[in-house]
């Protein structure tokens, strides 16, 4: 009689007139047990309901609701516990984590309900047919599905796992139901590249339209390798093979399609030196969360800003960013600052938390910031892009608050949208110290 954790009950809502509260938990659902909260909103979207709720009492309720159409119940669950992932990828970012950070962290989780859910990848290593045929049953769609190769004795070596259905045979039996997958290769040079990374594109473009889109992303490497699987970086040469040939196949292939399919992370094109393609050519920017797209549409952007931003009072701004997208940063801040008449400076962050191959943004710690501004004249205020920081929390993944930085810089620090919209409204809302 499990059921699910009410983690609290919305105010004013059916849920609240039934004297439903956190700690109660809702057990079925007109007679459906409920294994979690995708059963729930399954099984939950008829107007007359029979709900069974253990009461954190002991009790057992039965509840009879009829309501109106779209009206919600008012309850809000605990999320659900993660599957935990069995596989032993040799590019897995968990395993070159270093000591010290929040145990979270280290979780890793292999679940296609959180895929459904936020659009978080799977490598569907743990699915059977019973998982096949509720997705089916229960339409959930998207999924979005790590391949790294079709080849299914290349893809248990990159996993380090033995005797699992092969990729492309789960993905085929989706396509015929008719699920939407986003797809994403992890490339590790001299792994899954060239004629292996061939036959996955093939592989997966045969399944078009149902497996959405491809995005090819470079593997990450930290300073943490120690008894891990020897791997190579992405060089620069490297990456300007690589776009230079990719690139030509994503665009051969979107004339097949009709449509942009195969999609190379920004990265690439950063650590080659290359020009971005233009952002039409990313369609409605389906891998947008992966790294792909982001700079051409920060570029898109902050054209558009530049064009109708207005002189204000002076005042000075530090922004901090990651190594890879500084000099995208920096040329906007330079044509705003022209407009604007605001002193704007970019400060690129070394990442010393993971080591200097991990570039990007997102991954930048608090104790990296102090140090990067140290014996710096910071102006008026610090912006902090909100990717850097643990959603709603307010703290960078070293435990570094945002308080402990405002308070060990002795300035305003303020988290801004990583747009360039958000890096405008933020700098008019600016109090200069001085008039």
């Amino acid at each position: 009689m499990q059921g699910l954790l009410i983690d609290h009950v919305v105010a004013g809502s059916i849920a609240e007139e039934l004297e439903l509260e956190p700690g109660d938990r809702l057990v079925a659902v007109n007679g459906q047990r409920l294994r979690d909260v995708i059963d729930y909103n399954y099984h939950a979207s008829e107007e007359e309901l029979v709900l069974e709720v253990l009461k954190a009492s002991g009790e057992i309720w039965e509840l009879e609701v009829e309501r109106d159409p779209d009206e919600p119940l008012g309850l809000v669950f605990a999320p659900p516990e993660p599957a935990h992932c069995g596989n032993k990828c040799v590019f897995c970012f968990v395993h070159q984590l270093p000591k010290g950070l929040r145990r979270p962290l280290y979780v890793k989780d292999e679940d296609y309900r959180l895929s459904f859910l936020y659009g978080n990848y799977v490598t569907l290593s743990n699915i059977g047919r019973d998982d096949i045929a509720r997705i089916v049953e229960q339409r959930l769609s998207p999924l979005y599905v790590s391949v790294h190769a079709t080849n299914p004795a290349l893809r248990e070596k990159l996993l380090g796992r033995k005797g699992i259905i092969p990729i492309i045979e789960i993905m085929a039996d989706l396509a015929r139901a008719r699920i939407t997958m986003h797809a994403q290769v992890v490339l590790c040079p001299g792994l899954n590249d060239g004629d292996e990374l061939r036959r996955t594109v093939t592989d997966l473009a045969a399944l078009y339209p149902w497996v959405a889109s491809l995005a090819i992303v470079p593997v990450g490497l930290t300073a943490y390798r120690k008894g891990l699987p020897p791997l190579k970086p992405v060089t620069a040469s490297y990456a300007r093979e690589f776009v230079r040939t990719w690139q030509r196949e994503a665009d051969r292939l979107c004339r097949k399609l009709g449509e942009p399919f195969l999609f190379l992370a920004d990265e690439f094109f950063i650590k080659a030196g290359e020009p971005f393609p233009p952002l039409e050519s990313y369609g409605e920017l389906p891998q947008i969360e992966n790294g792909v797209g982001m700079i051409p549409l920060f570029l898109d952007q902050a054209e558009r800003v530049v064009r109708r931003a207005r002189r204000m009072r002076p005042r000075t701004v530090t922004l901090v960013t990651g190594e890879s997208p500084y000099r995208f940063l920096a040329d906007f801040l330079e044509r705003l600052e022209a407009k604007t008449g605001a002193s704007l400076v970019p400060v690129a962050v070394p990442n010393r938390l993971f080591g200097e191959a991990v570039t990007v943004t997102g991954l930048v710690a608090g104790k990296d910031i102090l140090e990067a501004l140290k014996g710096r004249e910071l102006g008026d205020a610090v912006f902090v892009p909100d990717v850097m920081l643990k959603e709603g929390e307010g703290i960078f993944l070293d435990d570094v608050t945002l308080q402990q930085l405002r308070e060990s810089l002795g300035t305003a620090v303020e988290v801004v949208e990583a747009t360039p919209q958000g890096i405008y409204d933020a700098l008019r809302a600016v109090r200069p110290r001085r008039a």
